[in-house]
């Protein structure tokens, strides 16, 4: 995959895909951001085929005619911009409540039925529906390839149903899908294999990890870059390209003793190429603005650059200042930084 440049539009959801369909206004929405120069857009989570993967009726599907025909367009309009575009592939796990839509007679799902906090929801997940999502998972992956998407990444961070498996707090088990956390990352590796078998050796997947969860932020999978690299490791044998490393506050080393952010140690330590993100060019990390409903103001990335250059990842992910500015790329490539849409809760309720 060769990309115009090296800026990603980080996945975010909008719920803006009435019963899973997207339609011309989500395609308008991926459409601007390309033309406006983003190398690569990272959709919005999309669900795979599964009761339990969805917590709201508006998250767009990657399954069924409609849906796929939608995304059809969409993948089309993109590179008609000179873009590149790959689909988010998601299942929110135990994230989802009970009764949640757009299924509500379907219990959530998860290694060990637990939410974040500790609460049994459900049953731990049999081999049989272990299976089962394995398969949702490569379906999507083959139906992006067919649809000419670009790549796919998988959804595995933010203590969403592959992070449970991850994650000690929510795995619990006892058989393979469980254990230590090189043991617990069995589920993600049977994920990215099939996904690899039906994709074909030449198709970009990416896996997006976080260390933080939802609840709590301050979470970790592993504390040492030790640890790291063995937790790495099985997802690089199994076909990950690119890792997505998820943090809120991309200038915050990751260790004690280096300041090498998630990002620089997932590519110092496997030689793959990475996307960092958090915060990217506004002062403040989005979870000030959802829990305090304050908007950010934008900032230069001088920093940012430098850091680029020196190599420590390869890729750079902006979310919230790509959500309310689509020429946010072709602005920040002019120096027109004057211009930039300041990031406000008003703002981000609005489709550019």
């Amino acid at each position: 995959m060769t990309l115009p440049n090296r800026i990603v539009m980080a996945p975010m959801t909008r719920s803006f895909s009435p019963g899973g369909i997207p339609g011309e206004d989500v395609l308008n929405y991926y459409r601007r951001r390309a033309e406006n120069g983003v190398g690569l857009i990272v959709t919005e989570g999309t669900v795979i085929n599964h009761p339990a993967a969805s917590l709201h009726p508006n998250i767009p599907y990657f399954y069924g005619e409609q849906a796929l025909n939608g995304w059809a367009n969409i993948v089309k309009a993109v590179h008609e911009a000179g873009g590149r575009i790959i689909p988010q592939l998601w299942h929110v796990g135990t994230q989802r409540g009970i009764g949640q839509l757009p299924n509500p007679e379907s219990l959530p799902i998860g290694p060990s039925g637990l939410t974040a906090e500790g609460f049994n929801i459900n049953e731990p997940m049999t081999e049989r529906e272990i299976e089962g999502v394995v398969e949702a998972f490569a379906q999507s992956a083959a139906d992006a390839k067919r649809l000419g998407f670009d790549g796919i990444e998988l959804h595995g961070g933010h203590g969403y149903l592959i992070d449970q498996f991850f994650w000690d707090q929510t795995n619990r088990r006892t058989d393979r899908y469980g254990g230590d956390f090189i043991a617990r990352t069995r589920f993600a590796v049977e994920i990215i294999r099939a996904c690899r078998r039906a994709v074909g050796p030449d198709f970009p997947i990416i896996l997006r990890y976080s260390q933080w969860k939802r609840r709590p932020f301050t979470a970790k999978l592993v504390t040492t870059p030790q640890q790291l690299a063995e937790f790495l490791s099985p997802l690089v044998d199994a076909g990950v390209d690119i890792f997505h490393c998820s943090t809120r506050r991309f200038w915050e080393p990751e260790f004690e003793g280096s300041p090498l952010n998630l990002a620089g140690w997932t590519k110092k330590l496997t030689g793959k190429p990475t996307i960092t993100v958090g915060s990217v060019g506004l002062d403040t990390e989005f979870i000030r603005f959802f829990a305090e409903g304050k908007g950010a103001l934008n900032v230069n990335i001088n920093g940012l650059i430098e850091r680029l250059e020196r190599e420590e990842f390869d890729l750079v992910a902006v979310g919230r200042a790509l959500l309310v500015d689509p020429a946010w790329a072709e602005k920040i490539r002019t120096g027109r930084v004057e211009e930039l849409i300041p990031f406000t809760a008003e703002a981000s309720k609005t489709l550019y």
